[in-house]
């Protein structure tokens, strides 16, 4: 049996998708091969998203941003789009979901606490995820 992978992407993968990875690594462990990029991939990570999962024992630090190529969306069994800016053509058959993970600054909301709140609504959704994933590779066993 092999371990379903997947992909999240955003913009410029320096925040949402690097989160969601982040966090699917912690959940999942090795039993979910996980990759990120982005579509316009900027410089650095978030200062704020990275300090945000520090929070709750999650470590991104180490994690660089990564332009988004057709290879990636073909190898991933799931590719997933953080937010409605990035855009992702899909490759190879590989199905593409997109979740509208909230944004407080529309709300006026900014800051760290910002950041948690885009952290655990994309922390509920990478766990449903993991729940689909884990389904999935029984299935794939029988």
């Amino acid at each position: 049996m092999t371990r379903p992978s997947v992909l999240f992407v955003c913009v410029k993968n320096g925040g949402k998708s690097q989160m969601a990875a982040g966090l699917m690594r912690h959940a999942a462990g090795p039993a979910v091969e996980v990759r990120s990029a982005g579509t316009r991939p900027g410089t650095a990570l978030n200062a704020q998203s990275v300090a945000s999962l520090a929070e709750i024992g999650v470590d991104i630090a180490g994690e660089r941003p990564t332009l988004l190529t057709d290879e990636l969306v073909r190898t991933a069994d799931l590719v997933v789009v953080l937010g409605d800016e990035a855009r992702v053509e899909p490759a190879g058959g590989t199905p593409v979901e997109v979740w509208d993970v909230d944004e407080p600054s529309r709300r006026g909301i900014e800051g760290a606490e910002r950041m948690r709140l885009v952290r655990d609504d994309i922390a509920r959704r990478v766990e449903e995820l993991r729940v689909r994933l884990a389904g999935l590779g029984t299935d794939s066993s029988r």
